[in-house]
């Protein structure tokens, strides 16, 4: 009996999207454990004074662009190992790792030299003098664990471009349950311990950093899974070969999450001269959204590794139809939350704030979360196809035009010049995530496409037609 073409496709659908979730889970829970590892340290902090959750706040205002910046190049052996993998090359796979670590101490000491004096800058912001102290401390204190925490990363890229993403969850599950331990020691002052404040959360987050660090380095030499890689272990030299791929990749893709980023801080920080209660209002909203971000995110690293095998097995129908499927995924996703957001604001605002004026703008705002949950979906969906095909750079620019110079001056003209206030200032971050999601689909659709004219990169056909492949 012939099979109907839409049930053929909703089936092939459901497969694609069940291998992206099986993949993206664990994923998503490691990356939630992350945000609660944030969340911890702040809450901690805010039980200790004032003056040390602004000093911790301002301190991680400092480190998450720099992080993020190299946190987006390191991800690119991710891409890198994933195409390796599909063309099971595993030598290579191994020199790009060993190059990795090379480059994640180079970037980790690049850290620290911006950030492990930061009085300067703080002093010249008007802070006061205890706030400027817990900050600079801090700081401090988290820049013995920077060189462990980029190491960590490109062993955490080998595992999942390898489709192992389940050690890094399990790893961060152990990282909370130790920062938790340790704030409570070093921040209050327990076992002996001297109390040390908001500064306590920075050793306590480094020492999480190294013993991270050190258990997943002891998975990858003793698990068997990795038995064919260690055949290639040896000590071998930076080599521009391997570090220039990965920062051809890297660099764009670093800029790109600091774009979209910076758009949302600098929103957050226009919002602020509204007053108190506008700037509470915004970041309760903007810290629900960020939460349920935290799905599509973990699902686009899932795309862009099952992308990247089918790109680097020679399968360009498969890494087109993963992509897709990936970004559809992402949208229902999305669509799921920005339901609840519509349906139950009032409930989900309650949670934050008793504040009547607080809440008002609170929920206003988490119904334009709602709209840009799509777009915030789509985007990021569609941003992990293109890394799964090695593409940053136009993705890049993409994300520059969008953010910067669309999203950005709307939100400032809606918000200050038209007077909406920070629900004209949303309507900005919309438009940009918006147009941003539109160009990276569009990118996506242009690249496969021109992958599938280039049929000596295929497999035959009927294989590709009659064979669903085990990415």
């Amino acid at each position: 009996m012939r099979e109907i073409p839409l049930f053929s496709n909703l089936k092939r659908f459901g497969y694609e999207s069940l291998q992206t979730l099986k993949l993206g889970i664990p994923v998503i829970i490691a990356q939630l454990l992350e945000v609660m590892m944030q969340f911890v340290d702040t809450v901690m902090a805010g039980h200790i004074s004032s003056n040390d959750l602004a000093g911790l706040a301002i301190a991680t205002a400092l480190y998450h662009p720099v992080f993020l910046l190299m946190l987006g190049i390191l991800f690119a052996v991710r891409v890198i190992i994933s195409q390796l993998y599909g063309a099971g090359n595993s030598s290579e796979i191994t020199a790009n790792v060993i190059q990795g670590l090379w480059l994640s101490q180079a970037l980790a000491l690049i850290s620290i030299c911006i950030l492990v004096y930061p009085e300067p800058v703080l002093n010249l912001m008007g802070y006061e003098s205890e706030v400027i102290r817990v900050a600079g401390e801090y700081l401090r204190a988290l820049c013995w664990g920077m060189p462990a925490v980029y190491a960590y990363i490109v062993l955490r890229t080998f595992n999942e471009g390898l489709s192992y993403t389940r050690p890094n969850m399990y790893i961060s599950l152990l990282g909370l349950g130790i920062n938790i331990i340790g704030n409570y020691t070093l921040m209050f002052g327990h076992f002996g311990f001297p109390a040390l404040g908001a500064v306590g959360a920075g050793w306590s987050t480094s020492l999480v950093h190294w013993l991270m660090f050190a258990v997943l380095l002891a998975y990858c030499l003793k698990s068997t899974l990795f038995k064919s890689y260690r055949n290639y272990l040896s000590f071998k030299k930076p080599a521009w070969f391997y570090l220039r791929e990965i920062l051809r990749i890297g660099i764009p893709n670093g800029f790109s999450l600091t774009a979209e980023v910076g758009m949302f801080a600098m929103v957050s920080l226009m919002i602020g001269t509204f007053g108190a209660s506008a700037m509470s209002g915004h970041q309760i909203a903007i810290n629900i959204a960020s939460v349920t971000f935290m799905v599509p995110l973990g699902l686009s690293i899932a795309i862009s590794i099952r992308v990247g095998r089918a790109k680097g097995s020679g399968n360009s129908t498969d890494a087109r139809y993963i992509g897709f499927a990936g970004i559809f995924l992402c949208i229902i996703v999305m669509t799921v939350t920005a339901s609840i957001f519509i349906l139950v604001p009032e409930h989900i605002v309650g949670f934050y704030t008793y504040e009547e004026n607080v809440q008002t703008l609170a929920v206003q705002l988490l119904y334009m979360a709602a709209i840009f949950q799509l777009s915030d979906g789509m985007q990021v969906g569609a941003l992990g196809a293109l890394r799964g095909l090695k593409d940053t750079r136009v993705p890049f620019l993409a994300n520059v035009l969008a953010y910067c110079g669309i999203g950005l001056p709307l939100a400032y003209l809606l918000g200050f010049h038209f007077q909406f206030g920070p629900v004209g200032m949303w309507v900005g971050l919309i438009a940009g995530l918006s147009i941003a999601g539109v160009m990276h689909c569009w990118r996506f659709q242009i690249l496969t496409r021109r992958l599938l004219n280039l049929p000596f990169l295929e497999k035959p056909a009927d294989h590709q037609i009659t064979k669903l492949a085990h990415y």
